[in-house]
C-alpha cells in the first residue's frame, strides 16, 4: 500500500467509521447543521448524538427546517495539517461545486498550507458528486492507492472518471430538494403526488436531475435495475452502495433484486448523512454505481429510462 498520502473528504460523503476505517479514508472536514431549534453543531458521520432515524424523521411533518453550512477555512487546514505534519501528502475529494461552496474553502485551505509545507502535496478535487456518489469515489480512490498509484494518477483518475458515477433510485418527495433549490418547481410538484417516484442521476454540473417518472414501488424496482443493466460496466466486478433515509425495507428489497438480476461483487447498505440528508430528507431509496459516462443534459439517460418505463413497468 502506498502510505504516502491520505484520502480526505468532508461530511458530505456518508462515510461512518466503519467504512472509512474498512477502505482506508483517514478524515473527514465536517460542515455545520444547524437544528430547527437555531442551535448549530458539527455535521457527524458517525451518528453519535442522534440516530439517523430521529434526525429524519424530525423532518418528516416538513415543519422543522433544518439547514448546512460549510466547514470553515481553519478547521480545514487543522485536518490536513495533522497529516502534512506527519509527512503525509494529502488528497481531498470534496462534495460537488453543484451545490456547495465547500470546495473552495478547501481550495483556499491548501493555499495557505502549501507555503508552510513547501515539500508537501495537496490535491483538492470537485467530485461532481455528493452523498453515497462522494463515498464510491472514495472508495474508488483508495483502491488505486492500495494498487500503488500516485497521489497525481488517483487524482487524475477521479477528475477522469467522476462522472461514470450514477445514482438511479427515487424520492417518496421532492419537498426538501425544492426548499434547497435542487430540483425545480415543476419536478418538485409532481415528486410530491401520492404514488408518483421520481427518477434521478447526476447530470454535468454536480446535480441530481430528474430523468424520468413511474407508479409504485414494484415499477420504481424494475425501473432502477433495468437503467442499471443499461448503464453499468462489469457489475460483477464492482462494489454497489444503496443508500436510503426511513426506507429500510424498501432498501433491502432493492438489494435483493440487484443482486439477483446483477450478482455484483458486494453491495452496501448505507444511510444518507447529516450534511445531505438536509437537502434530501426521508423517502429515498437509491443505487450508486461505476457506470458509461452521464451525457450532457442526461439526454441519452433520459432515453434509456423512458423505454424502460414504457416496456417494463405496468
Amino acid at each position: 500500500m502506498n502510505k504516502n498520502f491520505v484520502i480526505i473528504s468532508d461530511s458530505g460523503c456518508d462515510l461512518n467509521k466503519e467504512l472509512r476505517d474498512r477502505f482506508g479514508i483517514a478524515d473527514y472536514v465536517p460542515g455545520r447543521v444547524v437544528w430547527p431549534d437555531g442551535t448549530d453543531s458539527p455535521a457527524d458521520l458517525d451518528w453519535g448524538e442522534v440516530s439517523s432515524e430521529e434526525y429524519f424523521t424530525l423532518m418528516s411533518d416538513k415543519k422543522k427546517v433544518f439547514s448546512s453550512g460549510t466547514p470553515s477555512i481553519p478547521n480545514t487546514m487543522d485536518v490536513f495539517e495533522k497529516y502534512l505534519s506527519q509527512g503525509q501528502d494529502v488528497l481531498a475529494i470534496v462534495l460537488s461545486t453543484g451545490i456547495s461552496s465547500t470546495y473552495g474553502v478547501f481550495v483556499n485551505a491548501q493555499r495557505e498550507l502549501q507555503e508552510k509545507y513547501p515539500d508537501r502535496k495537496i490535491i483538492v478535487v470537485d467530485s461532481l458528486r455528493y452523498s453515497t456518489s462522494l463515498a464510491l469515489l472514495c472508495v474508488f480512490a483508495a483502491g488505486l492507492r492500495n494498487m500503488g498509484k500516485s497521489i497525481e494518477e488517483v487524482a487524475q483518475w477521479v477528475e477522469d472518471n467522476k462522472e461514470c458515477i450514477h445514482q438511479i433510485g427515487w424520492m417518496d418527495d421532492l419537498f426538501f430538494c425544492k426548499r434547497m433549490g435542487r430540483v425545480s418547481n415543476l419536478a418538485a410538484v409532481m415528486g410530491t403526488l401520492v404514488g408518483i417516484k421520481a427518477m434521478a442521476d447526476f447530470n454535468e454540473y454536480g446535480k441530481s436531475h430528474v430523468i424520468g417518472k413511474t407508479r409504485g414501488y414494484n415499477n420504481a424496482y424494475t425501473a432502477c435495475v433495468e437503467y442499471m443493466k443499461a448503464t453499468i460496466i462489469n457489475p460483477e466486478s464492482q462494489i454497489i452502495f444503496i443508500a436510503q433515509t426511513l426506507r429500510e425495507k424498501e432498501a433491502e428489497e432493492l438489494r435483493k433484486r440487484i443482486q439477483e438480476e446483477l450478482n455484483p461483487k458486494e453491495i452496501i447498505m448505507t444511510t444518507v448523512g447529516q450534511s445531505c440528508g438536509v437537502g434530501i430528507g426521508p423517502g429515498l431509496v437509491a443505487a450508486f454505481y461505476f457506470g458509461r459516462k452521464c451525457t450532457k443534459g442526461l439526454e441519452k439517460e433520459q432515453e434509456i429510462l423512458a423505454k424502460i418505463i414504457k416496456t417494463k413497468c405496468k
